[in-house]
């Protein structure tokens, strides 16, 4: 019995330990993949599909600040304020599942990035509880400009599109920092599913969408103006 209680907390402890290393690596150096990429790789495969993995990454500064504003407009308009939890979204949330049949959730961009970068995509309660706890490590040690650097670079924006620079490339054949803010909208309204939707040409619902997403950057004031310090 004693072994087994000095196997677990030394278990315990190389959690702790590489855990929190990555995170401090990872406040510097891009991301080099997920392991979403791996899994939508895999199901390409197995379907007969095109294999098609594509993934650039650039700096905050090389991203049009279009796309930061209506991220958080989209997913997270508490994003530069919260600690990586936006209380009151998960009690509305609650709220919402215990009267509809949907399911809806209120991860914010910092725990999005937690799941993406250091997790796996199916919900378990388990991936739940590691995400709270990854979320917490990235806020105390990354700038909100790196979260959403991250965020930026790693999330899936398209059919084996991944990050900023790959969809503004593949919806609008430019560079992301030249993207405009109706297109940045466009990207931000398909985020929730993103392999269904399409940016460019939209669809009716993701015009009304885009639309919304446009109406909120106003009322945001036009730019992101981030807690600890302004992006340069």
């Amino acid at each position: 019995m004693g072994r087994i209680i000095k196997w677990i907390r030394k278990c315990i402890l190389w959690f702790f330990g590489i855990s929190l290393g990555l995170v401090l690596v990872f406040r510097f150096l891009p991301i080099p993949f997920t392991s979403l990429m791996f899994i939508r790789t895999g199901q390409q495969f197995i379907k007969g599909n095109e294999l098609k993995w594509k993934h650039d990454w650039v700096s905050l500064d090389e991203i049009s600040d279009h796309l930061e504003l209506a991220v958080i407009c989209s997913e997270d308009q508490n994003f530069t304020k919260h600690f990586g939890f936006d209380m009151k979204a998960i009690q509305k949330a609650m709220d919402y599942n215990r009267k509809g049949q949907k399911i809806r959730g209120a991860s914010t961009i910092t725990q999005q990035t937690a799941k993406n970068v250091f997790l796996w995509p199916h919900r378990s309660w388990v991936r739940k509880g590691l995400e709270g706890y990854f979320t917490i490590l990235i806020e105390v040690f990354w700038s909100k400009e790196r979260i959403m650097e991250v965020y930026l670079n790693s999330i899936e924006m398209g059919p084996g599109i991944y990050g900023a620079e790959a969809a503004s490339q593949y919806w609008f054949k430019k560079p992301a920092s030249k993207l405009s803010r109706l297109e940045s909208a466009a990207i931000a309204a398909i985020l929730p599913s993103p392999l269904r939707y399409k940016a460019h040409p939209p669809s009716a619902y993701i015009q009304g969408r885009k639309q919304w997403v446009v109406r909120q950057m106003v009322l945001h004031g036009g730019e992101v103006n981030y807690q600890h310090k302004s992006k340069e």
